[in-house]
């Protein structure tokens, strides 16, 4: 009981601070005592701890708000990248299930619980679509090409001089013949055998009324002795437009096409590319 006594009496006995300003007035003095030292040195250390910890925890969301905005935008990238390769891969399975090479090129158009490492499944789904972008761009190759190539008949005939050495029809001297001659009615639509673009049309002696078209990939096409050709030069044109209408103009002997095909400069059999062994 003693010693309590003594401890309230030493915990009360006041303390007396001093103020002295600067200025020219009288300084004064503030008693207080002991223990409300004591507790407002307390006081003071959990206020200090409070406000630490509002600062800590206030800097913890901060950093996980940065970091789930981070992941949020990169779930938003890939979601863009995984639906522009599920329509890829439709479109793959379209294009391959039509069953033959001529289709699939006739048909492409070529006008994405527990730790995810977000960094190594963007880079591997960039890869992938790169790959994608790599077929996609070798497809639209292919079928420049395969539209480039001619291909089927330019008039619905029959062929009645072939390519190769022959007996010419009016000197009955052997020569050889640089095309197919496609016999038909006279006026019978005659038709471009692949996209190109039109680099001569019009009267060229013997051939006639002439139309030379420029395929691109060293291919050209030649469609003489046309009673009206329908294009003129730098039109373009789709395999299967009409070009020229069936005649006998120039050194001919009756109403067909001579049909010449190109390639690299010199003149290659025709009937090949008709019958689609190209």
């Amino acid at each position: 009981m003693y010693k309590i006594k003594v401890f309230l009496k030493r915990a009360f006995t006041p303390i007396t601070i001093m103020l002295i300003p600067h200025s020219n007035t009288r300084p004064f003095s503030l008693r207080i005592p002991s223990i409300g030292i004591l507790v407002s040195i307390v006081l003071w250390l959990i206020g200090t701890v409070y406000v630490f910890s509002i600062a800590v925890d206030t800097f913890e969301y901060n950093r996980m708000k940065m970091r789930l905005n981070y992941y949020s935008s990169q779930f938003i990238d890939l979601r863009a990248t995984m639906l522009a390769l599920k329509k890829a891969e439709g479109e793959f399975r379209r294009l391959f299930s039509l069953g033959t090479k001529d289709r699939v090129l006739e048909n492409v158009d070529t006008s994405d619980s527990g730790s995810i490492d977000m960094e190594t499944l963007k880079q591997q789904i960039e890869k992938t679509m790169e790959t994608v972008g790599d077929i996609k761009d070798y497809l639209s190759q292919q079928k420049d090409l395969y539209m480039a190539t001619p291909k089927g008949w330019p008039v619905d005939g029959n062929i009645t001089s072939h390519y190769g050495k022959r007996e010419h029809p009016k000197t009955g001297e052997e020569d050889f013949h640089t095309g197919l001659d496609i016999t038909s009615s006279p006026g019978n639509p005659v038709k471009a055998t692949a996209d190109g673009i039109v680099s001569f049309s019009g009267w060229s002696g013997g051939s006639g009324n002439l139309v030379v078209i420029e395929h691109g990939f060293g291919y050209s096409t030649c469609y003489a002795h046309n009673k009206m050709n329908a294009v003129s030069i730098g039109r373009r044109v789709k395999r299967g437009d009409i070009i020229a209408y069936l005649g006998s103009t120039g050194n001919s002997t009756g109403p067909h096409v001579h049909y010449e095909v190109w390639k690299n400069g010199r003149a290659v059999n025709p009937k090949s590319f008709i019958e689609g062994r190209n």
